[in-house]
């Protein structure tokens, strides 16, 4: 269960963090919602109450972060879980020989510096945080749970800056968990597969309907609510540190 624990969620207004804040605050638990002003993450925490408080971010900005971090401590007293879901993504070849332009190192910037820098950024911050509880009997502090993708494990083309991003997550897991680990902090991964977001549902039915057929079970799109099950039982399995685990219905992305 996940009563009374306080998750700072990236991305929290939309898809996979949409549904993370709602499962934590079913469970008994508050969540604070960590989304670009521009988001639903407003009207999100006024529908979900008062165990609901929403911060506009940009998680690649120090000064947003601490600002969240000082605005839940205020709010709710404390931080367990950071989990985060923001992240951005591009799809363009390293090169275009037809028009002879290669990829925009602007965009390849902007990719990393969002879903890796932005990452790095909130996790360096919230531990502070998450690092002033009171530890339990196996000296546990709180939690850490990034988003990775299974692009970081086999990209398609097109999506070199994406799998970069991507993969630089799953490389950081294991050395903040033991960076962490003096603290009684864990740190996990989850690596999505296809996952029914904003951005995939708004493609064509046949387009779908070809999406679904390479996933070998089960065949559609996984829901955000599947993910928030998953962060959910990282939070309560104290065990389960330093692991990327793959969330993709046995998925193996091709060319």
């Amino acid at each position: 269960m996940l009563k009374g624990i306080v998750a700072l969620v990236t991305g929290g207004a939309s898809g996979l963090g949409k549904a993370t804040v709602e499962r934590v605050i079913k469970q008994g638990g508050k969540a604070v919602i960590c989304d670009l002003p521009t988001s639903e993450g407003s009207k999100l925490a006024e529908a979900l109450g008062t165990d609901a408080l929403f911060c506009p971010v940009d998680i690649t900005s120090e000064g947003d972060i601490q600002n969240a971090l000082s605005v839940t401590k205020e709010k709710f007293g404390r931080l367990d879980v950071a989990v985060n879901c923001a992240g951005i993504g591009v799809a363009f070849k390293t090169y275009n020989f037809n028009k002879k332009l290669p990829h925009k190192l602007e965009d390849f910037t902007r990719t990393l510096t969002v879903n890796t820098v932005g990452t790095f950024n909130v996790i360096r911050l919230a531990v502070g945080l998450i690092g002033e509880n009171q530890p339990n009997e196996d000296g546990y502090r709180g939690t850490v749970i990034n988003t990775a993708s299974v692009a970081a494990f086999d990209g398609q083309m097109g999506q070199v800056a994406y799998s970069a991003s991507k993969a630089a997550i799953v490389g950081m897991t294991l050395p903040l968990a033991r960076d962490l680990a003096s603290q009684g902090i864990r740190v996990c991964t989850i690596a999505p597969g296809l996952f029914d977001t904003p951005l995939l549902s708004n493609l064509p039915d046949k387009v779908k309907g070809f999406l679904h057929k390479s996933v070998p079970h089960p065949q559609r799109f996984g829901k955000p609510e599947e993910f928030a099950h998953l962060v959910q039982s990282i939070i309560e399995n104290p065990v389960l540190n330093g692991e990327v685990i793959r969330l993709d219905g046995a998925l193996r992305m091709q060319p």
